[in-house]
């Protein structure tokens, strides 16, 4: 009979082992991955009646997993998508496991067998050059605050830099003169660098010149001189899609979140031309693959191919109503 090992131990070895010595794994992962187990071990407390402290790996089954996934979704309505973010954590986990605990082999298996959930895949969101110029000039440039959003907004928009990447920047960080650019720690800690355009260095060198808050070194602090969190810069774009949504009326109609922004710099690049790998480097992504979907969402790209493509011989119809004995009989 296999012992019974307890999962606080596995658990433990996986964030301080696997994921930080390891992987060295980013921060906003291992905060992704912290929430996951936070709100697994809280279902299986309620469900075991078993202190988390207390569980034991085999506690952990596939049928409690399940169940706890179709929780989420029914009683706080995440989406399909968020729902495979979840799994993708715990699979994680358990990968890890089957070299820690073997002897738990068929329970892991089950577990990793776990499928994700189909979902619609929409076309992604990005600005048009009408709607970036209203949303660049809501911003009031006779605030503090509206100084660093427009240059927030701007750097964004001409770099595509993800929204940790752009908080995360420090004043050092902005090269300005002969080959401006910026440089940032992206996505699995691989450092890259973006250059800018001379009129995003410009608004950048106006900015460093205003005097930090706190003596802050972050480039965009926030009023007590921290750095932004996510929430505050997707409010902050909030209020100023609002505003221009007043003198640019298609806003209205799209959702405009901080990932909009990177997605409407790579719709920039190819609108231009630039080559699906040069924009994948650009970008910073695992595979040129990932960027197939800016190609997906260019209907001004489709439409240029389709107006290389020979016309078909076809003819407009015209409507003739149906006898009325033949659709008589049709109908029996």
């Amino acid at each position: 009979m296999t012992p019974d090992v307890p999962l606080a131990a596995v658990l433990e070895r996986f964030f301080t082992q696997r994921l930080l010595q390891q992987r060295q794994v980013s921060p906003h992962t291992i905060r992704s991955y912290r929430d996951t187990f936070r709100l697994l071990l809280r279902f299986a407390h309620q469900r075991l009646h078993t202190p988390p402290a207390h569980l034991a790996f085999t506690a952990l089954d596939a049928p409690l997993i399940t169940a706890f996934l179709d929780d989420l979704e029914r009683r706080r309505k995440i989406t399909a998508r968020s729902r495979n973010l979840r799994l993708t954590a715990i699979r994680s986990f358990f990968q890890y496991a089957a070299y820690e605990e073997p002897a738990h082999a068929a329970q892991i298996a089950r577990v990793l067998g776990i499928p994700g959930k189909r979902f619609t895949r929409r076309l992604l969101t990005f600005l048009t050059r009408p709607e970036i110029d209203a949303l660049l000039a809501a911003p009031d440039p006779r605030t503090w605050f509206g100084r660093r959003d427009h240059a927030l907004v701007l750097l964004s928009v001409q770099t595509g830099l993800r929204v940790s990447e752009v908080t995360g920047l420090q004043r050092g960080d902005v090269t300005l003169g002969v080959g401006a650019h910026v440089r940032c720690l992206g996505k699995g800690r691989k450092e890259r660098c973006t250059p800018l355009t001379k009129t995003t260095a410009a608004v950048l060198r106006a900015w460093l010149r205003e005097p930090a808050r706190r003596n802050a070194a972050t480039l965009f602090p926030s009023a007590q001189g921290g750095r932004l969190s996510r929430d505050s810069v997707a409010d902050l774009l909030a209020k100023h899609v609002a505003r221009a949504a007043q003198d640019c009326p298609s806003l209205r109609d799209k959702r405009v979140t901080p990932h909009c922004l990177r997605h409407t710099s790579a719709m920039e690049l190819l609108q231009a031309g630039v080559d699906r790998a040069v924009i994948a480097l650009w970008l910073g992504h695992e595979s040129v693959g990932t960027t197939q979907i800016y190609l997906d969402a260019n209907l001004a790209l489709k439409e240029a191919v389709l107006a290389k493509t020979l016309p078909l011989n076809a003819r407009p119809g015209r409507y003739r109503a149906e006898d009325e004995l033949l659709a008589f009989l049709n109908q029996l």
